[in-house]
């Protein structure tokens, strides 16, 4: 069997790039310059969406999107996890967001047999003026077979512009969420599990792990998603998990649930595989990939 063909389509004006697994998308990076941040869409091997862009009661939530809570040396606190509600005018749905995480460059796709790479630059910006911390995403895809595949993605925040204090809580982070489209939520009939046994969030709310999967029978399809915790993040984070569909690692310890702050010139980074499965977790051998993963195998 020849091995799956892997292709990218970009397109700045739309602010969209999409990839592509032999002809048909298995995820879209959306950065258009009209969002409050940017996000990825993926779809099942089946070519269902699997997440939600926006819904209530959490309209804010994007899909699989990377924001916080931080607060610039001598500037006020900016919520980019907030900030759809920074428009200029909070009566005009067409007025700019003052707070926003936009792309400030991307580099060329590198495409190698199965897999592909994507580098993005990223800035926070508050007040649509001021510059809070720079991000380098760098995203690497492998096409599995069968319309299966994994996403590597690797965050790095850097506070170039001074000391950057954040302030998350303890409940309401993840570094990076993923919101689930409600027909893959437990509340529908789907299931969470972690690599720990746990199951939904009764078993893995706050609780340490490896990588959590949601999957579910959609449509008469079981088909799901996993999120790793890559071991260079050091030992198995607390995560957040939700029935109705919201999940994502915390950050190491010493940094999740406190203030702490990144002196001018640090960085902060925090890595994670995101894998899109046939099957539940035993099935879509979840575990096994995640040591593959683990070890570079992946």
């Amino acid at each position: 069997m020849a091995p799956p063909g892997l292709a990218v389509e970009r397109d700045d004006a739309a602010g969209r790039l999409r990839v592509l697994i032999d002809g048909k998308e298995a995820f879209a990076f959306h950065y258009g310059a009209d969002l409050d941040l940017p996000y990825i869409l993926p779809r099942s091997p089946s070519g269902k969406a699997m997440t939600v862009v926006r819904t209530d009661p959490y309209p804010h939530h994007r899909s699989v999107w990377f924001a916080d809570t931080v607060q610039l040396a001598g500037e006020r606190q900016a919520s980019f996890y907030n900030a759809l509600y920074s428009r200029a005018d909070k009566k005009d749905p067409a007025s700019p967001f003052q707070d926003r995480i936009r792309v400030v460059g991307m580099d060329l796709p590198r495409l190698e047999g199965r897999q592909a790479a994507l580098d993005a630059r990223l800035l926070w910006e508050m007040d649509r003026k001021t510059s809070v911390l720079d991000e380098a995403r760098q995203m690497r895809v492998v096409a599995l077979g069968g319309g299966e595949y994994l996403l590597d993605l690797t965050f790095t925040v850097t506070a170039s512009y001074g000391d950057v204090t954040f302030t998350s809580d303890a409940v309401h982070y993840a570094w990076p969420y993923v919101r689930m489209d409600p027909a893959f939520s437990v509340d529908k009939g789907g299931t969470m599990t972690n690599s720990e046994g746990g199951r939904n969030q009764a078993g893995t709310c706050d609780k340490e792990a490896r990588w959590v999967d949601y999957s579910a029978p959609v449509g008469g399809v079981v088909e799901g998603l996993a999120v790793f915790s890559h071991p260079d993040n050091g030992p198995p984070p607390r995560w957040l998990t939700r029935d109705y569909g919201t999940f994502g690692p915390r950050r190491e310890a010493a940094k999740s649930g406190t203030r702490f702050t990144l002196a001018k010139g640090q960085s902060l980074k925090q890595r994670v595989g995101i894998l899109v499965h046939a099957g539940d977790a035993a099935a879509g051998r979840v575990e096994q990939r995640y040591r593959l993963y683990a070890r570079g195998g992946l």
